[in-house]
């Protein structure tokens, strides 16, 4: 990856730089009808500046850029700094790293981590698209519209198949792809088949990433598959490693806003815990109703711990049997929820469901397995776990179910830790909440 040039100081005018860009942009017209080929190493990048482009580009002849891995419009365009103009208030570019980028649920996350959404408007970044030989194609299109969307704080776009070359340098890694579960498919072929891709991306991701990298895993069964990635991953803290369950947590606000009768941003203090599967247990004895203990406002206890367990977990069915599709746009925003968590500072008494390693856990659920449980972050990327919660019997049985779950799906894929050979002994063939 080229090094991009340090950026100059931000300001309001994000619609000024816009049409600067495109003005630029159109100067080379010709460009954009240029195709990239999968050829290895190739890429589209860019490094613009912030502010004043001091003189529009002369036009690229076409035979100059077949000389270089060819891009498209913008991105192939570089201005150069003058060092008086070098930022002192632009953040370092911030590089993220997206598996599984020609899916539907990166067609709705990318334009909102390129406008600025995610990690603020005064955050430049980079985004860089793994995907397959077959999806390549598709990927070119991905960046075209990026391209066409003239995000400001889009500096560079790279697409690729080799996660060696695409996680270079990753400050995120957004692990999205993952092969869904076909009809008469086992969990434990699923767990087998999914999980050496994530053998081969926490490799990728040990070798070339930073060491700080934030590992946020989708592609399903995420929980094992964050295990199997970090596993893979040594020279990365494992604390470094999530298995998104936002996604729960949010669908849970919902129902208990809607029995509550309130608005869901007065439902705080929600915590999915364990497996992202129907054995997840979304925990309504420490959640909070307008500061009040949801059974101080719920007094329906039947409710509680049968429809609203059974609704939080089956949701992902119940919306693809109506819809035909799976919940690619909320599954984006709740990517969008778990990445601010962890760059905002939680509000004061509240914290937020990830997935996250157990090891040194205060709540003696098992060590070296990923699961879900309550956190707060300073705002700086890391976590720490909450430890005013409460327990009763209900809850406590529930979260072992959902452990040795598992401790299960630990011992199935063992082979891909390097802790030996696997057996595979599921306690039931429990599905995702979105499998039917």
């Amino acid at each position: 990856m080229a090094a991009v040039a340090e950026l100059t100081q931000y300001t309001n005018t994000a619609h000024r730089f816009s049409s600067e860009v495109s003005y630029a942009s159109t100067r080379i017209s010709g460009l954009r009808r240029l195709h990239l080929r999968p050829i290895k190493n190739s890429g589209i990048r860019c490094s613009v500046t912030s502010n004043k482009v001091q003189a529009a580009p002369e036009a690229v002849k076409a035979e100059e850029v077949k000389k270089k891995a060819e891009c498209y419009g913008v991105f192939c365009l570089t201005y150069d700094l003058k060092a008086e103009e070098e930022t002192k208030s632009w953040k370092k570019l911030v590089n993220i790293a997206v598996s599984g980028a020609a899916g539907m649920i990166s067609n709705h996350l990318l334009f909102k981590l390129a406008s600025g959404e995610v990690l603020g408007y005064d955050q430049p970044i980079a985004l860089k698209l793994l995907g397959s030989e077959r999806s390549l194609q598709a990927l070119e299109g991905v960046a075209m519209e990026l391209e066409d969307s003239l995000f400001p704080l889009l500096r560079e776009v790279s697409i690729g198949i080799d996660p060696y070359e695409v996680f270079q340098d990753a400050d995120w890694a957004l692990l999205i792809g993952a092969k869904p579960r076909g009809p008469g498919m086992e969990r434990a072929a699923l767990l087998d088949i999914n999980g050496q891709i994530f053998v081969e991306q926490g490799k990728a991701l040990n070798a070339v990433a930073s060491r700080d990298v934030k590992v946020l895993v989708v592609g399903n069964p995420c929980n094992t598959n964050a295990l199997i990635c970090l596993k893979n991953a040594p020279n990365i803290p494992a604390k470094n490693f999530h298995a998104l369950t936002r996604l729960d947590e949010n669908r849970a606000k919902c129902q208990l806003a809607l029995k509550a009768g309130v608005f869901y941003d007065k439902v705080s203090n929600v915590t999915i815990w364990g497996n992202h599967s129907t054995t997840q247990v979304p925990d309504f004895l420490n959640a909070r109703i307008n500061g009040l203990p949801v059974k101080e406002v719920i007094k329906d206890t039947k409710w509680l711990e049968e429809e609203f367990t059974n609704k939080v977990q089956t949701r992902g069915g119940v919306l693809i049997k109506k819809w035909g599709r799976s919940s690619a746009a909320s599954t984006a925003v709740s990517i969008v929820d778990a990445m601010r968590s962890l760059v905002t500072p939680t509000p004061e008494g509240d914290w937020f469901s990830t997935g996250v390693y157990t090891t040194g856990n205060p709540y003696c659920i098992a060590d070296d397995i990923v699961f879900s449980m309550p956190c707060r972050s300073n705002g700086d990327g890391d976590y720490e776990l909450v430890k005013d919660v409460e327990f009763d019997d209900y809850l406590w049985n529930r979260i072992k179910t959902t452990e040795a779950e598992l401790l299960a799906e630990k011992k199935c894929v063992a082979h891909l830790t390097g802790e030996g050979i696997a057996v595979c002994d599921l306690p039931g063939d429990t599905m995702l909440p979105g499998e039917m």
